[in-house]
């Protein structure tokens, strides 16, 4: 993970996010903390990874999410070469729905 913007303050919120107990408490802190369209965009992205992570091509994505291939490249960078945040998230989600893990 790049240290270049972890910070007390970045440390503070990441804090915050774990004190929160169910999805109804995510969506209160989400809408003081963040406008509309920053949670819209974090959603599509998330959704993006998912469907790269299941091997969907980009036009097949854009049409989906919306997403512009930029969005969706930047992703797919994340996916590659990023501190794997989205394949924990994913794999996380995929057990909490009871599906079993690729590993």
């Amino acid at each position: 993970m790049s240290a270049k913007w972890k910070d007390a303050l970045t440390d503070n919120l990441c804090t915050a996010i774990l004190t929160l107990k169910n999805v109804e408490e995510v969506y209160q802190f989400l809408t003081d903390v963040a406008t509309i369209s920053e949670i819209q965009a974090f959603s599509q992205r998330l959704e993006v990874a998912r469907l790269l992570n299941e091997g969907n091509t980009y036009p097949v994505i854009a049409q989906k999410t919306g997403a512009s291939t930029v969005t969706i490249s930047r992703v797919k960078k994340c996916l590659d070469f990023g501190a794997d945040g989205y394949p924990l998230v994913l794999q996380r989600m995929k057990e909490a729905n009871g599906e079993k893990s690729e590993n």
